[in-house]
C-alpha cells in the first residue's frame, strides 16, 4: 500500500457495524458480490481510494470491480472482508474462530509481513530436523501454530475412534479429488479440530501411535485443500504439523509424502529449487521406509523440477527410476495417501515433464507428452476431475506447440468444459500456458476462439 493511501485509510470514513446490516448489503455479502458490496460502500460516501486503502487493493482493481469483475479467490475474499470490518460470516468465510487459531495457527496476514524466501528457508529447516535430525538448513521456528485453550477432550479413546478419524479422511479426501479444495476444507479443519482433542486422551501406546499418523494424514490433506484454495501460508503451518505428527507415529512414508506435497507448492510458485530441496529431503524418508511407491512418487516430482529449471537430462534419468520403481510398487497394500499414485498418474507425471521441456528446452518433447497425457485422460474417471482438467489443459497446449491448432482448440475446450463446477484456484494458473500459446496464435480463429474462451473464465 503506498503512503498516500495509508494516510487516507486513517483519516478516512470509519465504516459503521450497522452498515453490514441492512438487507441489500447482507445479500450482496451472502453471495460475495463484491462489486455490489462496493457500489453499496460509495453510496455511503466512502471513495474508492477508501476502499483501496482498506482492503490493500490498488485503485485501479476497486475501479474494476466496480465495473462488475467478479472476485472469486478466497485469499482476497478474506482479506477484503477483514479490512472493511466485514464479519467473515457474512460471506460464508467463517468458523469458529479458537478453532482457527489452534488448527490452522497464526492467521496468514499476521504472516504476510515475512518474506516468502524466509517464510521457504524455516520450512526447510524444519523438514531437515524432523528428516534428518539435525539443524541442516539452519535453525527452525520453535512452534507452527498457537495453542489457546481446548474445550474437554474424551477421557479415553479407542482403535474405534482413530479408525473413525481416518474413515472421514478418507471420504474428504476424495470430496477433494472430485470437487477440489474450496468444496470441502472447512469440513476438513472442522474435523482436525475434533481430532486433535483426541491428543489429550489417555490411550494405549499402539492407539497414540495409530492416532499420530492419522492427524498427520488430516493434517496433511488440510494442507493440500489450503494449498488448492490459494492459501500458502495456512498449508505450510498443515504440513509442518504433519511432519512433526507422522514422525511421532515413525511413518516413514507418510513423512515422505508431506515433503512431496509441500515441494508440490513451491513448483506451483515457480520456485524448483526449493522444491528440489524438499523432494531430495522426501526422498530420504522414503528410502527409509522401503516403500518403492514412496520413492516412485518423489523421483517423479524430482523430475518435474528439474525439468522446470531446464535440466532434461537429470529429468529424464528421475523420470525412469520413478517408472521402475513403481513397476516393484506393492499397489495393493499402498496407504490411502499415496494410493492416488496409480498407473494412470504414473503417464500424467510422464506427460507432465516433457510438457515442461517442450515449453522451456525443446518442442520435439511433444512426441512424448501427448500419448502419455491422452492415456492418462482417457483412464480418469469422474472422482479425479481436477485431475483430469489439469492434464486436458497441458495436452491442448502440447497440441498448440505442435503446431496442430485445430485438435489444441477443441482439447482445451474440452478442458474449461471440465473445469467447471470445480472448487481450485490451482486450475486458472495450470491453465496459463495453454491461454498463453492460445493468445500467441490469434491470428488463427480457432485459437482466438479459444483465448476468448480461457479470458472469459478467468474474469468469471
Amino acid at each position: 500500500m503506498d503512503a498516500s493511501n495509508a494516510a487516507d485509510a486513517r483519516q478516512g470514513h470509519p465504516i459503521s457495524a450497522e452498515a453490514w446490516e441492512g438487507h441489500e448489503m447482507r445479500d450482496a455479502l451472502a453471495a460475495r458480490e463484491i462489486s455490489a458490496v462496493y457500489k453499496l460502500l460509495r453510496r455511503e460516501g466512502i471513495s474508492q481510494r477508501q476502499i483501496a486503502a482498506m482492503t490493500g487493493q490498488s485503485q485501479s482493481e476497486v475501479s474494476e470491480i466496480l465495473k462488475g469483475r467478479q472476485v472469486m479467490a478466497y485469499d482476497v475474499l478474506v482479506r477484503i472482508a477483514d479490512g472493511l470490518g466485514v464479519p467473515r460470516g457474512y460471506m460464508g468465510l467463517a468458523y469458529d474462530e479458537a478453532t482457527a487459531i489452534k488448527v490452522v495457527g497464526a492467521a496468514d496476514d499476521q504472516q504476510a509481513e515475512e518474506d516468502e524466501s524466509v517464510k521457504r528457508r524455516n520450512f526447510l529447516a524444519h523438514a531437515a530436523q524432523v528428516t534428518m535430525g539435525a539443524a541442516v538448513f539452519g535453525s527452525s521456528p520453535s512452534a507452527w501454530a498457537s495453542s489457546p485453550a481446548r474445550t474437554p477432550a474424551p477421557g479415553r479413546i479407542g482403535m474405534t475412534d482413530v479408525r473413525q478419524v481416518e474413515a472421514a479422511t478418507r471420504a474428504l479426501r476424495a470430496l477433494d479429488y472430485q470437487y477440489g479444495g474450496g468444496f470441502c476444507r472447512d469440513a476438513v479443519v472442522a474435523q482436525l479440530s475434533w481430532g486433535q482433542q483426541m491428543l489429550e486422551s489417555s490411550a494405549t501406546e499402539v492407539v497414540k501411535s495409530r492416532l499420530y499418523v492419522a492427524l498427520a494424514d488430516l493434517h496433511s490433506l488440510a494442507g493440500w485443500t489450503s494449498f488448492d484454495t490459494g492459501l500458502v501460508d495456512s498449508a505450510r503451518g498443515h504440513f509442518a504439523n504433519a511432519l512433526d505428527l507422522a514422525k511421532q507415529g515413525e511413518n516413514h512414508p507418510l513423512v515422505a509424502n508431506v515433503l512431496y506435497r509441500m515441494g508440490r507448492v513451491y513448483l506451483h510458485q515457480d520456485a524448483p529449487n526449493d522444491a528440489l530441496k524438499l523432494f531430495q529431503l522426501g526422498q530420504i524418508a522414503a528410502q527409509e521406509s522401503g516403500s518403492e511407491l514412496a520413492v516412485a512418487i518423489l523421483c517423479a516430482n524430482e523430475a518435474w523440477a528439474y525439468a522446470m529449471m531446464e535440466n532434461d537430462e537429470q529429468a529424464m534419468k528421475l523420470l525412469g527410476r520413478s517408472k521402475d520403481e513403481f513397476a516393484r510398487a506393492d499397489l495393493a497394500n499402498a496407504e490411502s495417501w499415496a494410493r492416488f499414485f496409480n498407473e494412470t498418474d504414473v503417464y500424467a507425471m510422464i506427460g507432465t515433464v516433457h510438457t515442461v521441456l517442450a515449453q522451456k528446452v525443446d518442442v520435439a518433447h511433444t512426441t512424448y507428452a501427448i500419448p502419455a497425457l491422452t492415456r492418462a485422460i482417457d483412464s480418469y474417471g469422474d472422482d479425479m476431475a481436477r485431475s483430469k482438467t489439469f492434464n486436458l489443459s497441458a495436452l491442448a497446449t502440447n497440441h498448440l506447440l505442435d503446431g496442430d491448432i485445430d485438435q489444441g482448440a477443441r482439447v482445451g475446450r474440452a478442458a474449461l468444459d471440465s473445469a467447471d463446477g470445480l472448487k481450485s484456484a490451482r486450475i486458472r494458473d495450470r491453465m496459463r500456458p495453454m491461454r498463453d500459446e492460445a493468445e500467441r496464435r490469434r491470428n488463427n480463429g480457432d485459437a482466438r476462439d479459444l483465448a476468448d474462451r480461457i479470458n472469459a473464465f478467468y474474469a468469471a
